[in-house]
């Protein structure tokens, strides 16, 4: 019985009932519907089953009261949770009861009998009963970055976002968002620290909540899911509250709004903003200081005074006196209601104690009651009817608030924690460590003896769970995994008493409960919270689903545990890249993983299923504070640097690998070694725990040992030792020093003194194993562990003369001393000595001339020999010169200048020296050269200046030619012009007046304003003031960017879509903003540490959109393309705004709708058609009717809405998707219509499937329209679209000798199936002597399925339903006579007269003019005499014979000697011939053939390609490209295969008749749609056959960074080295770099192609190869394939001495341990080889070994079964 019926009850009834539960008898009911027959037909019961179960738990709830209480229970329909508050209000209230209506009056009740009133109903808060609206008092359960957990009543948890705190805080996000963040790392930790919410709340804070929505946003007409959201706001927590109710010992919620010295101002957040709030700093609390509190803070504060005036209310938000209820902080008094809210104590009095709860009155006038959990039932053993009496009064905290009730109604807790505001601790706890709950009992844990304490029979069980004061409850659906019905206290499993496992699932601070299951699975799930896994942790999960990008599978969601997920990225989805994970890892597929990291704040986990990882027995490093120097673990590589790599653990430990401690061999290039997501075995070498850094390496610990380490420090630099090569590189050698165990470096630089080919000289000299001696150690490393090494014979008798210096006390200055180069820059070059001690030596000490050339003459590891010029001791720096001491110039530092030469023919005839130029001199120059951006002129002979163009006009207003500013001057103009500084020609810098060089450009002004104006100011980046407006000069331009100058050292950018107020400038920047032409531009942002400008081209009052809130539907605005995809664009109108033009929205005409049309960075027009502000999401229009003009024709009309489709209306769309019961076409962006299989065609479609893709365009005719249901129902048949539709012939529509088309079916021996055209797919058979006259054919080597072909109907089967046909010519011969006889007789003269005159017309075209190569390809063969046949296609009939049968009509046409007839003469029709197999025996011929067949055939690419070609034989590249267009447009996506095809057709194309632009253009679409890997293979085999060996070098190398672990392609590379580059040594030394690449299990394929390589290339090394075979099988034994193949190779290169090798390997071979099956093998080859060789000499000697073998093999077996018996 709902509760509105028993609200409805007359009250007249409670007598009746009062007498009714004292009778013996009670009055007889029904449970049956007052329209309901008592006897229905048939006898059975109207009853659900439903309703027959709750009667069965209603009746036994009846027994259990009546056998408890004695008392006749009361009867009604009840809920099992929510509404038993409600049976025992009823059991206390029967005159709230209502009947069903029966047949029995109601007796009134007796006048004198009293009516008594309606009680209150004890009820608690529930999730059905928060209603937005509702106030509610919440204790902080929770701070995370976005939100804050607030623990509500009952077991309710909410939420508050970061925007419902408050206002100041809401500010402060809004501001953070607007923010440029351009250093992004430095932007967002302060932000994150400004934001952080820990510092605006505490846990355990008790804070007044305002409940804006209890479910989640869902999609229409599904529900949403339960989510509490909250607001702390003091403008809606305070909004029951007005002026009149701020009374003293009330509660209210305020922000802090400014902090003072003496306290906090705050912000009530009142209707009357007069009114606030101060709170002195001493009722903050103890420990808590006003330093501490930030503005926005959210207090709830007890009112403990106000102002005279009564606007200012005196605060406190100490917990101790708020809470502190003894000293009378309780609201006793109140002059409105409205004063009593949540938060606030108050005393009322007892109305009714029962077993749920506490009922009373405060003031008189509310209501209130406390529930079972809040009035302490559930976790005292007491009645509280022993604590509490009626008429008592008892003090109470307000909870919440039921605005749904009738009459206003307030929940109360007496529960000590929440009335003094404080939080629940254990009683045991209390006095000692302050301890809580959750650090006792910690979430998760389990009880293994939980003693149920209460039991709640439709609720659930209070149980102790061995925390002293805390209890834990069970909700009844979490007692058992099966569904629980009800609870009994004194039987049944769950009775008072017995013992169970739980587990604890949670918390609720509010209501001071552990929240715990009994379930099995809840208390055998190895998780149940984030918190609950550790990094390193190993765990067993499936695959939850798939994440899928443009580049494939990025990853994987794995699924833990219930509610528990992770994510795998890709890097982590194997030890070996994968192809096609989704085939490994399906959805549902169990995989054990291991947990990388564990992101609480962000409540994210990352997961790894890489093997090496996953089942390691290693520890896992997941803090540093565990770790030390030693520990030895695998890792991941995550970054690879030019220095070294980053690799991550466990958590947040990551490590260094130096590139020094990579490997035990030199490594230049870490990452031709090594690649990202590789595991590595790493051990520490040294670790900062403070800091959090830690460095490793993969070298063997143990060969750099104790004993090594001792060498390193004994060896210093300016040592002699001697060494013994161990490996040889391209730019190093390394040594192994005797008597150290160390290795060190030589440099090949430091191999001799001379030039670099004398040091390479030197080094092909060199051997491994070679011992070296006087070796100069030249400095050591020893965090490195690196030694580096000379044997420069200048700098060794350097170091034996002392001139060679170690430390800085050894420099002075004058003295010689020989050194290095080690760096070359633009100032000079510096000089390494021993131990790494540098000196400078600027280039105005070199010799003469050494600073023209390049890097000064000098290279790296040079030698030098220089003087000290000068030392500085207190930065530990010296100066070198290599000039004598009498030509040395005087370096930077000493006082003193040169004398400057004497100009030549200065311009202003006034200057005398170059030093006359002062800043701000007024001279003159002649105009030398004009460029785009500057004038170069000269100022006197040999002096050189620059005017830029931003220097040469004041306004631009004075330039004439906005485009061409310059082009006003003209060279050998003399300008006046004056001196700004100077102009770096190198950097292209402006430098002021005195930074002077060798040959110094001068940087000038021409402005007119300047030559005037007494103080010359420059405009530098800091003089920019945002806002502000200047002329400016087009400098450069990208794809994104106009770059500009202000000045010649102010520089600034525009955006693409800001360079101008109208959009058609926008699409070609190039044409429209030529470099140097001038725009008026304002500031709009400024990077005063980048010295960047932003600027904007456009007006103040035009429209650029910054927000969506921005946009407005109908908006055309110009847009950049950032991505193209088959089925959408992505177009880019602001920074942060994005939207999608998909198919329907790109044309007017749906046939020319196609995104390859546009390209990335393309400028284009677009129309705003929808903003989707919720899922922040715009789409756009590119329909030229919205963007250009609305009176331009429309062939497909825009659809916004189901509104405007109509039933009967024919439209076009693509394809969105094909399921198994039909099609869905997209129609607009939001309409989706649907097409079942049978409104798919007229004809029956078995694989229906086949004839249509995604994205296909398709028409058809509405058939019904539901807008509120949002469907649409289309179809595609021909017969609802065509109004001239003929149905499809039938079988019984066919009639013998008629004359058919049809297409080829299916071919056997006996015949061909012929499936008729335009028919009900009608076939017959033709059997193979009906197919030819004469000798009988093959009909395989005649037809091949798809021909199309005529035939006759031989012969009909009724019966059966079999058609036999014919496709011999003579059947047509005597059909054509037929139809000639048919066209004499019915034409009368009128019509013959009209046909002669248009037959002469076509006949003296054709004779008089000559047909063109293009016309005559699509025009051959046609009749013209027929109208029908202008039009073309596969309907209409046409000429199969093209012209190359002597009886065809075009060969009559093409004699020159045709004589035009004449008029009104009788003549004969030319009869209609169907030349269709023609088509099959020539292939096509023209245009008009290829595109009949591609009508048949759209998805064959051996079609288009041969149409491709056709065109490319007449000329035509320009359309064999855009056939190839077509093609890939035509060809649906999952024909992958045919579109590979096409893409290499088109690679072929432009690599002969394209450039290399357009090749490239080209190959980097391909590689986006296709696969990348088989593209580059293609394209390369392309470059190689067109003699472009070093183009497709680039490829190579460009397709081995993006696939390097493809074995096909390194092997490729391989062979492309040997043979077609002929290097084989770039072969040999890729060979190491390849194996890093590979995984293991590949090398010896990889190895094993190396050394046939050796063989079988001209540039190859046999004797290497000979070397490599030796050693694979060496290392494989028993790999007889191996030998095999090199004993091929030897026999097919035998040379002089070769049989003897090949007879060593024969022999050597079977030496080994063989079975008698793979020796026999042998010894046949070896026989078949030697009878080749010398005429067989050899045989014998074989056969004789072979003998000798099986000899010796039986010998063994009987020895070996001997010992065994």
């Amino acid at each position: 019985m709902s509760s509105k019926k028993r609200k409805e009850a007359p009250s007249k009834q409670h007598a009746p009932l009062e007498k009714k539960h004292k009778s013996s008898q009670p009055a007889l009911q029904t449970v049956l519907r007052p329209e309901e027959p008592a006897f229905p037909r048939g006898g059975a019961s109207v009853l659900t089953p439903l309703e027959h179960k709750r009667i069965q738990i209603q009746a036994k709830n009846d027994v259990l009261f009546e056998q408890a209480t004695g008392k006749m229970a009361p009867r009604g329909e009840y809920e099992n949770e929510e509404n038993e508050d409600e049976l025992l209000y009823e059991q206390r209230n029967p005159s709230s009861m209502i009947k069903r209506k029966t047949g029995v009056r109601q007796r009134k009740p007796k006048a004198s009998q009293p009516i008594g009133e309606k009680p209150v109903r004890i009820e608690g808060l529930s999730y059905k009963r928060l209603v937005p609206g509702s106030i509610v008092l919440g204790q902080v359960s929770q701070i995370n970055r976005y939100d804050i957990a607030l623990a509500l009543p009952n077991n309710l948890t909410g939420f508050v976002p970061l925007t419902s705190v408050s206002d100041i805080l809401t500010e402060k996000a809004q501001k953070q968002v607007e923010e440029d963040h351009d250093n992004e790392e430095d932007i967002d930790q302060q932000d994150e620290d400004e934001l952080d919410l820990k510092s605006y709340c505490s846990l355990g804070q008790y804070l007044r909540a305002y409940v804006i929505s209890t479910e989640k946003d869902s999609k229409p007409g599904e529900r949403g899911k339960r989510h509490i959201e909250l607001s702390i706001n003091p403008r809606q927590a305070n909004t029951e509250l007005g002026g009149t109710d701020l009374v003293i010992n009330s509660m209210i919620q305020a922000t802090v709004k400014s902090v003072e010295d003496h306290g906090l101002v705050m912000d009530l957040g009142l209707q009357d903003n007069k009114i606030r709030g101060f709170m002195s700093s001493k009722e903050l609390g103890p420990g808590v200081h006003t330093s501490h509190i930030k503005e926005g803070t959210v207090f709830l504060c007890l009112i403990t005074g106000s102002s005279s005036n009564g606007n200012v209310i005196k605060l406190s938000a100490d917990p101790k006196r708020a809470g502190d209820i003894k000293k009378g902080n309780v609201l006793t008094d109140a002059p409105t209601v409205g004063c009593l809210t949540a938060g606030t104590a108050i005393e009322f009095i007892v109305s009714e104690i029962t077993n749920l709860g506490i009922a009373g009155k405060a003031l008189g006038l509310v209501d209130v009651t406390a529930d079972f959990v809040h009035s302490g039932v559930a976790a005292s053993s007491k009645d509280l009817s022993v604590k509490y009496t009626p008429g008592s009064k008892i003090k109470g905290r307000i909870i919440c608030t039921f605005p749904t009730a009738e009459e206003r109604k307030l929940g109360v807790s007496l529960l000590n924690h929440v009335i003094s505001l404080t939080r629940k601790l254990p009683d045991s706890e209390a006095k000692d460590n302050f301890r809580t709950p959750t650090d006792i009992l910690p979430i998760s844990s389990i009880v293994q003896e939980a003693r149920v304490a209460k039991v709640r029979p439709s609720a659930g069980l209070f149980m102790d769970v061995g925390v002293k004061g805390v209890r834990g409850y069970v909700h009844i659906s979490m007692v058992s995994d099966r569904k629980t019905e009800s609870l009994e206290q004194s039987t049944g499993p769950y009775k008072v008493g017995s013992l169970h496992k739980a587990r604890i699932i949670g918390y609720n601070a509010m209501d001071g409960l552990f929240i715990a299951s009994l379930q099995p699975k809840i208390i055998t799930q190895p998780f149940l919270r984030l918190e609950d896994a550790k990094p390193g942790e190993k765990v067993i999960g499936k695959v939850e689903r798939l994440l899928i990008s443009e580049k494939g599978v990025n990853g994987i969601i794995v699924s833990i545990s219930e509610g528990i997920s992770g994510l795998v990225p890709d890097m982590h989805l194997s030890d070996i890249h994968l192809q096609h994970p989704e085939k490994k890892f399906r959805e549902g597929v169990s995989v054990t993983a291991r947990i990388l990291s564990i992101n609480l704040e962000k409540r994210q986990m990352r997961l790894t299923l890489k093997k090496t990882l996953v089942n390691s027995e290693a520890a896992t490093w997941s803090s540093y504070d565990d770790l030390k120097p030693g520990l030895e673990t695998p890792g991941t590589i995550i970054n690879i640097l030019s220095t070294g790599a980053v690799v991550q653990f466990y958590g947040s430990v990551r490590g260094f690998l130096p590139v020094s401690e990579m490997s035990e061999s030199y490594i230049e290039d870490p990452k031709q070694h090594f690649r990202e997501g590789q595991v590595v075995n790493v051990h520490i070498t040294s670790i900062n725990p403070t800091e959090r850094r830690m460095t490793v390496s993969c070298k063997d610990p143990e060969i750099f040992g104790p004993a090594q380490q001792e060498a390193l420090k004994n060896i210093a630099s300016g040592s002699v030792v001697t060494g013994t090569i161990s490996e040889k590189t391209d730019g190093k050698i390394v040594l192994e020093l005797e008597g150290y165990g160390l290795k060190a470096f030589l440099a090949v630089e430091h191999l001799a003194d001379g030039s670099a080919q004398k040091c390479q000289s030197s080094r092909n000299r060199l051997r491994v194993g070679q011992t070296m001696k006087d070796l100069l150690v030249l400095n050591v490393q020893e965090s490195k562990k690196l030694i580096n090494l000379t044997s420069k014979p200048s700098l060794l008798k350097a170091a034996e003369a002392g001139k060679l210096p170690k430390t800085f006390a050894e420099i002075s200055e004058g003295t010689e001393i020989h050194g290095y180069v080690s760096n070359i820059t633009s100032i000079g070059i510096y000089v390494y000595f021993l131990g790494r001690l540098t000196g400078l030596l600027l280039k105005a000490h070199l010799p003469d001339g050494a600073a023209q050339l390049p890097d000064f003459g000098m290279r790296r590891n040079q030698s030098v020999s220089a003087r000290v010029l000068s030392v500085d001791h207190e930065q530990q720096r010296f100066l070198l010169t290599m000039r004598e001491p009498e030509a040395a110039v005087q370096h930077p530092g000493v006082s003193g200048s040169s004398s400057a030469p004497d100009l030549s023919n200065p311009l202003d005839g006034v200057s005398r020296s170059i030093h006359d130029f002062t800043f701000g001199k007024i001279t003159k120059a002649k105009i030398v050269s004009i460029k785009g951006t500057q004038l170069n002129v000269q100022l006197a002979d040999k002096v050189q200046g620059r005017v830029d163009v931003s220097e040469a006009f004041d306004s631009l207003e004075s330039i004439k030619d906005r485009k061409h500013p310059l082009k006003n001057f003209q060279l050998n103009q003399v300008v006046q012009v004056r001196v700004l500084g100077m102009h770096d020609s190198r950097n292209h810098r402006f430098l002021p007046i005195t930074h002077r060089g060798k040959a110094p450009v001068f940087e000038l002004t021409a402005k007119p304003s300047h030559q005037v104006s007494a103080d010359l100011d420059i405009l530098t980046v800091d003089k920019v003031k945002s806002g502000s407006t200047y002329v400016v000069f087009v400098n450069n331009i990208s794809e994104d960017f106009l770059w500009v100058n202000l000045s010649p050292n102010v520089r600034g950018r525009i955006r693409a879509l800001d360079a101008s107020d109208n959009d058609s400038l926008l699409i070609n920047l190039s044409k429209n903003f030529p470099v140097g032409s001038a725009l008026n531009a304002r500031v709009t942002h400024i990077d005063i540490e980048n010295n960047r400008l932003d600027l904007s081209a456009r007006s103040e009052n035009s429209v650029k959109p910054s927000t969506l809130d921005d946009l407005s539907v109908g908006l055309v605005l110009p847009g950049r393309v950032v991505k193209v995809t088959e089925r959408l664009i992505m177009v880019q109108f602001a920074d942060d705004l994005c939207g999608m033009v998909q198919l329907v929205d790109l044309a007017d005409d749906y046939s020319k709708a196609s995104t390859g049309l546009y390209r990335k960075n393309q400028i284009i027009r677009v129309c705003v058609k929808l903003v989707d502000t919720p899922n922040k999401r715009v789409f756009l229009s590119t329909r030229p009717s919205k963007v250009l003009s609305s009176s331009l024709p429309v062939e497909d009309k825009e659809i916004n809405s189901f509104s405007d489709i109509k039933v009967n209306d024919v439209l076009r769309g693509f394809i969105k998707n094909v399921t198994d019961s039909g099609l869905f076409i997209s129609l607009a962006h939001n309409v989706t219509a649907y097409v079942r299989v049978s409104d798919l065609s007229d004809l029956y479609l078995k694989e229906w499937k086949a004839g249509f893709q995604i994205d296909q365009l398709v028409k058809g005719r509405v058939l019904d329209v539901d807008p509120a249901l949002h469907h649409v129902q289309m179809s595609l048949k021909r017969s609802h679209i065509d109004k001239d539709y003929k149905p499809p012939l039938l079988f019984s529509d066919l009639q013998e000798n008629e004359i058919v088309t049809g297409k080829v079916r299916k071919v056997e021996d006996f015949g061909v199936f012929i499936v008729i055209d335009d028919s009900a797919n009608v076939s017959g058979l033709c059997h193979r002597s009906q197919m030819v006259d004469g000798k009988l054919a093959d009909p395989r080597k005649l037809y091949e399925e798809g021909d199309l072909v005529k035939a006759k109907v031989l012969k009909i089967d009724k019966g059966k339903k079999q058609v036999s046909l014919g496709l011999k010519a003579s059947f047509f011969k005597s059909h054509l006579d037929v139809m000639d006889e048919a066209a004499d007789n019915e034409a009368d003269g009128s019509k013959v007269e009209a046909l002669e005159e248009m037959l002469a017309a076509s006949d003296h075209d054709v004779s008089d003019k000559e047909p063109s190569s293009d016309m005559g390809g699509n025009d051959r063969g046609r009749q013209s005499d027929s109208p029908a046949l202008e039009e073309g296609g596969l309907s209409a009939p046409w000429d199969w014979t093209g012209g190359l049968l002597p009886n065809s009509p075009q060969a009559n046409i093409e004699s020159p000697q045709l004589e035009p007839p004449k008029k009104k003469k009788r003549r004969r029709t030319s009869p209609y011939v169907d030349h269709t197999a023609d088509l099959d025996t020539y292939g096509p011929q023209s245009v008009s053939d290829f595109e009949r067949l591609l009508l048949t055939q759209p998805h064959n690419s051996a079609l288009w390609l041969r149409y491709m070609a056709f065109q490319l034989e007449v000329s035509e590249p320009d359309l064999a490209r855009e056939i190839a267009e077509r093609a890939l447009l035509a060809i649906p996506i999952r024909e992958q295969d045919e579109k590979l095809n096409i893409w290499t057709g088109l690679l072929n194309l432009e690599t002969i008749h394209g450039n290399s632009e357009t090749l490239d253009t080209v190959f980097t679409r391909a590689c986006q749609y296709t696969d990348s890997e088989e593209i580059h293979a293609r394209l390369i085999s392309i470059l190689i056959q067109s003699q472009q060996a070093e183009k497709a070098h680039e490829v190579f190398k460009q397709a081995l960074r993006k696939h390097a672990q493809s074995l096909a392609l390194q092997e490729n590379y391989l062979n492309f080295l040997f043979t077609t580059l002929a290097s084989p040594q770039l072969a040999r030394e890729h060979l190491p770099r390849a194996m890093q690449s590979l995984p293991p299990y590949v090398h010896l394929n990889l190895t094993s192609k190396a050394a046939q390589l050796e063989f079988t290339s001209p540039q190859g090394d046999p004797e290497r190869g000979r070397t490599v075979f030796e050693s694979l099988l060496a290392t494989w034994p028993r790999r007889l394939d191996i030998w095999n193949v090199w004993l091929d190779l030897e026999i097919q290169n035998v040379g002089e001495g070769g049989e003897g090798r090949i007879r060593s390997m024969f022999e050597g071979t079977l030496k080994k341990k063989l079975r008698p099956k793979k020796a026999k093998w042998i010894f046949k080859k070896w026989v078949e080889w030697e009878e080749g060789v010398e005429g067989g000499k050899g045989v014998e000697r074989v056969k004789t070994l072979a003998e000798k073998w099986v000899k010796k093999e039986k010998q063994r077996e009987e020895q070996a079964n001997g010992e065994v018996g």
